[in-house]
């Protein structure tokens, strides 16, 4: 066994276990970023494989609906035939942008404008939620479970 000079003072080990639990906060907090931006990858690849297996679909009734217009073209001779050729040409260019070209960069530059020259429109109603906010509407919640537990 040591002495009684031989062991850290309380404040040394009050100071070591603040300096610890700082640490321990630092890195859940690191952490807890990188998942949300993980999720947020997630998400974001979800959208673009969404964007394209839409686009694949329109992409294909735009291939039929056309060889199906021009056929009927063919028959009646009438250019009003292929007048629906033009707006679906649209949408598809449209979602080929989307899922293939460069829109998602624009809108993430657009995204960003908005961020830094427009920060009211980012605004919520009310303001961000407060603690209290967050804890009475849980209590109430809790409430309404004991006194009604066969409806939730």
């Amino acid at each position: 066994m040591g002495s009684f000079f031989s062991h850290p003072s309380g404040s040394e080990v009050l100071k070591k276990n603040q300096e610890y639990i700082s640490e321990m906060n630092r890195i859940k907090m690191e952490r807890w970023i990188q998942m949300h931006y993980q999720i947020k990858e997630r998400e974001a690849a979800m959208q673009i494989s969404r964007a394209r297996e839409l686009f694949y679909w329109l992409a294909s009734f735009y291939c039929v609906s056309t060889v199906g217009f021009i056929g009927r073209f063919n028959v009646t001779r009438r250019s009003v035939t292929l007048a629906p050729i033009v707006p679906l040409s649209f949408i598809v260019a449209y979602y080929a942008d989307l899922a293939y070209g460069t829109k998602i960069h624009r809108i993430t530059a657009e995204a960003e404008m908005i961020m830094q020259h427009e920060p009211e429109l980012l605004e919520w109603p009310s303001g961000l939620p407060t603690v209290s906010e967050i804890d009475t509407a849980r209590l109430e919640i809790d409430d309404k479970v004991r006194l009604h537990p066969h409806q939730m």
